[in-house]
């Protein structure tokens, strides 16, 4: 296992463990401190905390079948406390800095595309089933050999794709590129701001709050990436008390100059009490009369597919971040992460958050130095407190927050020169999961065209031998996952 470096780049010597606590956690082992694992978990949390706002208004703007909408702040509380007790869960059994939470891209599957064909209870059924189907792959050894199959340098690629991926997440976020409408007369999909300028007092603390971050990184401050977010979110609060921008919608109409996710006011209450009403409400079973047996497989293998490579993406990306992947690429107690993350799926469907998984945002921690699953205590207990802090929580806005993704995104990345790109028989399959996860906002397209290329150029090679057996089998997968709009229309 390497050990990560500190803020200087020096590597240190494992230290010998201070206290019971420190050998279970391996803090001195993996050259962290308390106090680095601190910043790391505040550092998550706050990348990730818009989770606790976003799950809610995408799940609780759609309908079921029957014509129900979720409540929103029950939806708030249900996702706060599931990603707490799970991120804690990781801490504690997996010992890696993975943060958990509901997963961006599954629960909008769930919202628009599962809900609308059953009821909420049987959509988050089909959640826990598939939570419950990845378990059972863990245990069985099936989805961690798996994950030892993937050649290294794939893995790297992968790490290198979501660092891409995250940069890609921050400057949409932010406002700072934005898509350019169907009907403007260019072929050019995305652009600078609006109308190709930085005309919003929002974007102008974006630029100020990456430019203060990137400053701080450079000169290796301490804390730099946690220390951006809170000093943005402090020029986003002057900002709006000055100007009065208001939020990025207003009654239903689009204010391209408001605020992203959160208006950054200093609220009226801090304390709430949590609304946990809808725990417990799902059913496994009514789904399949209504929807039909066929529908139901479909949509989970779907939900199983992205969830199963989403996690082992995310997982070597943070570990490479933080210097504790083997030389195989395989971070510790990779079996250990990988049931955490099962479960959490699981959970997140039985709570009616849909399906919990890791976030690759968990990579903003590891750059402030966290390496251990004490990080983890942290994000947790904050999640488990934002039930309560609503209120508080809300204030950071994208423009705040989306500072460290850009910054961590440049962190990663520079592992790309590990690949050995004269070797096209690895760089084309390594360049296509690159350049395909932030171009199709997919961590899972990514890797299946990556693994598919994989295979086939070394089919192509005359090289069957050196292809591990079970890619054989994932690729198929994949075909399948990427034909599963024809398939769906031939036989639903």
């Amino acid at each position: 296992m390497a050990v990560a470096p500190p803020e200087n780049g020096t590597p240190p010597n494992p230290a010998q463990p201070r206290n019971g606590f420190d050998r279970f956690f391996e803090i001195s082992a993996r050259g962290s401190t308390m106090s680095r694992e601190v910043r790391g978990g505040l550092a998550t949390f706050f990348t990730m905390a818009y989770i606790v706002v976003l799950n809610p208004l995408i799940l609780g703007g759609a309908v079921d079948g029957d014509g129900k909408t979720l409540p929103i702040p029950a939806l708030a509380a249900a996702t706060a406390l599931v990603a707490g007790l799970m991120t804690i869960l990781m801490g504690v059994v997996g010992r890696f800095p993975l943060a958990l939470a509901a997963g961006l891209g599954v629960n909008a599957l769930v919202a628009y595309e599962i809900a609308p064909e059953m009821t909420w209870a049987d959509a988050m059924g089909l959640v826990v089933i598939e939570g419950v189907i990845i378990a059972v792959l863990v245990l069985t050894g099936l989805r961690t050999a798996v994950f030892r199959a993937v050649p290294t340098q794939m893995k790297t690629a992968i790490g290198v794709g979501i660092g891409l991926f995250l940069t890609i997440i921050g400057l949409v976020d932010a406002g700072f590129v934005r898509r350019i409408p169907d009907d403007a007369n260019t072929t050019v999909p995305v652009g600078l701001g609006i109308g190709g300028k930085l005309v919003s007092w929002p974007m102008l603390v974006f630029v100020v709050g990456l430019l203060i971050t990137l400053v701080l990184v450079v000169r290796r401050v301490r804390g730099a990436i946690l220390i951006g977010i809170l000093a943005s979110t402090v020029l986003a609060v002057i900002v709006e008390a000055i100007g009065n921008i208001g939020p990025s919608f207003v009654n239903g109409q689009p204010n391209p100059k408001g605020w992203s996710l959160n208006v950054p006011e200093l609220p009226k209450t801090v304390v709430d009490l949590p609304d946990l009403s809808l725990l417990g409400k799902f059913n496994v079973l009514d789904s399949w009369g209504r929807a039909g047996w066929v529908v139901v497989l479909m949509f989970v293998f779907t939900l199983l597919i992205t969830d199963f490579f989403d996690t082992m993406g995310t997982m070597v990306a943070v570990g490479q971040e933080g210097g504790l992947l083997d030389e195989k690429g395989t971070p510790p107690r990779a079996k250990e992460i990988l049931l955490v993350d099962s479960i959490a799926a699981a959970a997140g469907g039985a709570a009616s958050t849909s399906s919990n998984t890791s976030y690759i945002e968990s990579a903003a921690g590891v750059a402030e130095g966290a390496r251990t699953g004490v990080a983890n205590l942290v994000t947790g207990v904050l999640f488990l407190l934002a039930m309560f802090l609503a209120p508080l929580v809300v204030i950071v806005p994208f423009e705040a927050a989306s500072t460290a993704l850009v910054v961590v995104g440049f962190l990663m990345m520079t592992a790309v020169r590990t690949i050995d790109w004269s070797d096209y028989e690895i760089a084309i399959p390594a360049f296509l999961t690159i350049v395909l996860m932030p171009f199709t906002y997919s961590i899972s397209n990514g890797i299946g065209a990556g693994l598919i290329t994989f295979v086939v150029v070394k089919l192509a090679k005359g090289k069957a031998r050196e292809i591990h057996p079970l890619l054989y089998g994932v690729a198929a997968l994949f075909v399948l996952y990427f034909l599963r709009g024809p398939i769906e229309s031939l036989v639903l």
